[in-house]
């Protein structure tokens, strides 16, 4: 072989994106004895599966998520067997803030409208509230738990999602970014990454997250994706006074603590810097700061001591993709969680390899069709070349 001849790798599926998803449907499929090559363009786990809050939450998703959350949920459950590490997981309860009684009794519709997925949801507010929430502000007039919810780390449990799937025999490709694909018209995709790299294979999953707008966009599928950026931040460690993961009932901050002390806190946006960079915006810092110190009045004095970003994948709807191609066969999408994949990534991996092996999955996945977006799919050639920065 010359050197100016790429290495070819032929394999049964190949997986564009080595995040949550991605490396949880390497994992899946090799468990089930399929080949997988994986290609992904940064460090796996180093994008929005790695930066992101780090909740592990079912409570508060739409409906139609909650039977992924729930397959998740049992996933979660076995880490520790399943990809070598705990992670850092706990299911120290999700407890979502109520500010005024327009919250509250948004959060009590909800807790009817998902009764028959047994989250286990409590209402709390008046005494009870301040009993067992001595540490919440004034502005908090009650709130929903989810007792069985909790947090994880995600810059251990991404990347080990892959490392996991590397050790059952996924071969796996990092610094790797995907510039090329074909497709023969009949049943064989040609994938590129750069002059040195092509894999084969009959089977491709479209995992690449804020970037995979532009492969299905390519294959005659244009779809709204967006990218944005968390504001995110953590303080210095502080006597451990809080278990439960937070949120707020209509958007804004939300925040845990972690065992050693630290909080970790998001809300609000950063900005983009280019197709690898992310920042937190100083005014997203600076609301996020208020809205902290009202919420938890112990972080009045605290040291905030890192703030960072990332890019996710948003649709207008907040709901993600997941589905088979409607104009190229062994084309399969799943991008687009709007900043809530972490929790449901292990199951959505596992859906996804179910669609590769079987071409159908027995989780009900019709809510997040292409066919819900008005442009009709317009069937394309063969050569596409692949965008590298998302688009905003």
């Amino acid at each position: 072989m010359s050197s100016s001849t790429p290495r070819t790798i032929k394999t049964d599926v190949a997986i564009v994106g080595g995040g949550i998803v991605g490396a949880s449907a390497a994992l899946a499929l090799r468990r089930q004895g399929v080949d997988v090559v994986l290609l992904e363009r940064d460090l796996c786990g180093s994008r929005s599966s790695g930066v992101n809050y780090g909740g592990v939450r079912r409570q508060g998703r739409p409906l139609s998520q909650l039977p992924l959350a729930q397959r998740a949920h049992e996933i979660w459950a076995r880490l520790p067997a399943l990809i070598g590490t705990d992670g850092e997981y706990a299911r120290t309860g999700h407890f979502k803030i109520a500010r005024s009684d327009v919250d509250m009794a948004a959060l009590e519709h909800y807790a009817d409208l998902s009764r028959d997925f047994d989250l286990g949801i409590e209402l709390i507010s008046g005494e009870r509230l301040r009993s067992e929430c001595p540490w919440l502000g004034g502005k908090a007039v009650g709130g929903s738990l989810c007792v069985d919810d909790g947090q994880a780390n995600p810059r251990l449990v991404s990347p080990a999602f892959a490392l996991a799937a590397q050790r059952a025999g996924a071969q796996i490709f990092e610094r790797s970014p995907l510039t090329h694909i074909e497709h023969d018209g009949r049943q064989l995709f040609t994938l590129h990454s750069g002059p040195a790299l092509q894999v084969q294979a009959p089977v491709v999953l479209n995992c690449a997250g804020a970037w995979a707008g532009a492969m299905a966009e390519q294959f005659g599928e244009a779809v709204p994706l967006r990218s944005g950026h968390p504001a995110m931040m953590v303080t210095e460690p502080l006597p451990y006074f809080m278990q439960w993961s937070l949120g707020v009932e209509g958007g804004g901050i939300y925040c845990r603590q972690v065992a050693r002390g630290n909080l970790v806190l998001g809300g609000g946006s950063g900005f983009w810097l280019d197709g690898d960079r992310a920042r937190s915006e100083r005014s997203a810092i600076a609301s996020l700061t208020v809205q902290a110190v009202e919420l938890l009045p112990a972080l009045k004095h605290a040291h905030f001591i890192r703030t960072w970003s990332g890019t996710e994948g948003y649709l207008p709807d907040r709901q993600p993709v997941l589905c088979k191609s409607r104009t190229t066969p062994g084309l399969i999408h799943g991008f687009g969680f709007a900043g809530a994949g972490f929790q449901i990534g292990p199951a959505v991996g596992e859906v996804l390899a179910e669609l590769a092996r079987d071409g159908h999955t027995s989780t009900p996945i019709d809510a997040f069709s292409l066919a819900r977006f008005d442009e009709p799919p317009t069937p394309v050639g063969n050569a596409t070349p692949i965008t590298t920065v998302p688009a905003h």
